[in-house]
């Protein structure tokens, strides 16, 4: 019986929710990567291998991690609507759906933007 550690279940994740999604220019991804300290949040058109938007906290200050993440959504709905984009897939890189992830979900939703 082997035990499977907390980053091999999220490698496992991340490869399985990156099998179904993929981003075009209509549709980008909207990626997520989560520090201890900061979120980051990308539009990537798969297809060119590009990036068309990206977003970050790392310019707010005194702000708690929650609240920023959801800034971080709004922030990047916001670039995706100067890129005329209103629906991606949410591609949450093996994380689960909860805290700053769902904050950065609901962000981007409030902002405009359609899963």
């Amino acid at each position: 019986m082997d035990i499977i550690s907390k980053k091999e279940k999220q490698y496992r994740r991340r490869a399985r929710i990156r099998a179904k999604i993929s981003g075009t220019k209509i549709k980008p991804r909207l990626s997520v990567f989560k520090s201890n300290k900061h979120i980051f949040a990308q539009l990537i058109d798969d297809d060119k291998k590009k990036t068309l938007a990206s977003a970050s906290d790392l310019k707010m200050k005194k702000i708690k991690k929650a609240v920023a993440a959801f800034e971080v959504g709004k922030l990047i709905a916001s670039k995706a609507k100067e890129l005329k984009i209103e629906a991606v897939g949410f591609d949450r890189s093996g994380y689960k759906y909860h805290g700053r992830i769902k904050a950065v979900a609901q962000g981007a939703r409030e902002g405009g933007l359609k899963f």
